[in-house]
């Protein structure tokens, strides 16, 4: 099946050729008991999803938009048809489809991968635990503390959620067909308790702050009314944002809002 499917550059197919590294990131996904259901974003030719199924006392749904590959889920795996959310995993309406919490993974359609992280983050009541393959620039993006040049909007948006680790990367050959950059795997695990900010005002905050990096916050935050005086008080106008950490933006965004 795998020589002779006719990948679509336009759903950004790069299938995993081994097995065993696909094992590897089906066992990554710990602790199971964090959520009853499992969603596999873009499974496809199943060399995840044949490990997933056989999770015990989870139910498995997959999120697909190209036909061909649903038909070949049906008909080669037997996958129920019920647990099949066909069509743009960003346009899904996750609370309807699946309704409880469940652990999302997937190799990750390279050129939404953000995409699904703001997604996940929408839904992170319903998202306790994920693990990803992602094009290895984004997974170092994600990951990234302050002070360091990766470090960045997403870094922080994550980070404020989410406990997060750098797994294991894969070179260009590992898929079919390569890519031309090099993949790696990320774990995130929701914290229990991400603490108390309007999540709003965070979110303003930290994307003006970034979005001039080059220049000191006292400049790069005047868009947002009260930052400039509250980074004052807190002695980080004269810093850039890749300098506070993701605790350094919430109490940022507390001091902004009291």
């Amino acid at each position: 099946m795998r020589n002779h499917f006719q990948h679509n550059k336009a759903f950004g197919q790069h299938f995993l050729r081994s097995d065993d590294t696909a094992l590897q990131i089906v066992e990554a996904l710990q602790p199971l008991n964090l959520a009853n259901n499992i969603l596999e974003i873009g499974p496809g030719l199943g060399v995840l999803t044949q490990h997933l199924k056989k999770i015990p006392e989870k139910k498995l749904f997959v999120s697909e938009v190209d036909r061909r590959i649903i038909e070949l889920l049906k008909s080669e795996q037997h996958f129920p048809e019920s647990q099949i959310l066909e069509g743009d995993f960003l346009k899904l309406n996750l609370k309807t489809l699946v309704g409880e919490p469940f652990l999302l993974i997937g190799n990750f359609p390279y050129n939404i991968s953000s995409q699904i992280l703001f997604k996940m983050l929408d839904n992170l009541e319903l998202v306790p635990l994920m693990v990803g393959m992602f094009q290895k620039e984004m997974a170092l993006r994600v990951v990234a503390k302050h002070g360091n040049k990766d470090y960045g909007v997403i870094s922080v948006l994550v980070q404020v959620y989410y406990d997060c680790e750098y797994l294991f990367e894969l070179e260009p050959i590992a898929f079919d067909p390569p890519p031309k950059v090099h993949s790696a795997v990320i774990r995130l695990k929701r914290k229990s308790d991400p603490g108390h900010f309007n999540p709003i005002l965070l979110k303003s905050v930290v994307k003006a702050g970034f979005n001039q990096r080059r220049k000191k916050l006292s400049n790069a935050l005047s868009p947002v009314p009260g930052a400039k005086e509250a980074a004052i008080c807190l002695n980080f106008a004269d810093k850039r944002a890749e300098q506070l950490s993701v605790q350094d933006f919430i109490l940022l965004s507390n001091s902004i809002e009291n």
